[in-house]
C-alpha cells in the first residue's frame, strides 16, 4: 500500500557524482569496491542531510554499523561518467533498517546497480544493538 497514511512513501534522497580514475578496475570499469564506498556514502550523505550527522549520532552514543549488502550489478560504469544515486530507508525494526539504492548513470538512465543494506544501531560504548529512537525514524519519513 505504498504512499497510504498506513505506509508513506519513503523519504528518498539523491546524490550525483563523477566517477573518477581510482575507482577503475583492472578491467576498465568502476570496480566492486567503489560501489560498496558509494553505498556507504550515500546512506551517510542522506543521513546527514536529515540532521543526523556523525556529531549527532555521537551524542546519541550509537552508530549504524553494515550487517550485510546485497547488490544486484546490472551494467558497467565507466572513468568520467556522472552516476546518481537514490536511496531510502525501506523498513525500521527494533534496531535495524533496510535501505535500498539504486545506482545510475545520469547521461541515459541507464541502472547500474541495485542494493539493500541490512544496518544494525549499535552503542558506541558496547558495540551491542541498541533500540532505534523514535526522533531518528521520524527524520527518515517524509
Amino acid at each position: 500500500m505504498a504512499g497510504s497514511a498506513e505506509h508513506p512513501q519513503p523519504l528518498r534522497f539523491e546524490l550525483e557524482l563523477v566517477a573518477g580514475p581510482g575507482d577503475i578496475d583492472d578491467l576498465g570499469h568502476v570496480s566492486n569496491i567503489t560501489y560498496v564506498s558509494w553505498l556507504q556514502l550515500a546512506a551517510t550523505e542522506h543521513s546527514a542531510a536529515v540532521g543526523w550527522d556523525q556529531a549527532a549520532y555521537r551524542a546519541l552514543g550509537s552508530v549504524f554499523v553494515v550487517k550485510r549488502h546485497e547488490i544486484d550489478y546490472r551494467a558497467p560504469a565507466y572513468d568520467g561518467e556522472r552516476i546518481r544515486m537514490r536511496t531510502w530507508v525501506e523498513w525500521w525494526r527494533t534496531a535495524s533498517s533496510l535501505r535500498r539504492t539504486d545506482i545510475e548513470r545520469v547521461t541515459d538512465g541507464v541502472v547500474l546497480a541495485s542494493a539493500a543494506t541490512l544496518w544494525a544501531l549499535v552503542g558506541l560504548d558496547s558495540g551491542r544493538p541498541r533500540r532505534i529512537p523514535e526522533e531518528l525514524r521520524r527524520a527518515f519519513s517524509p
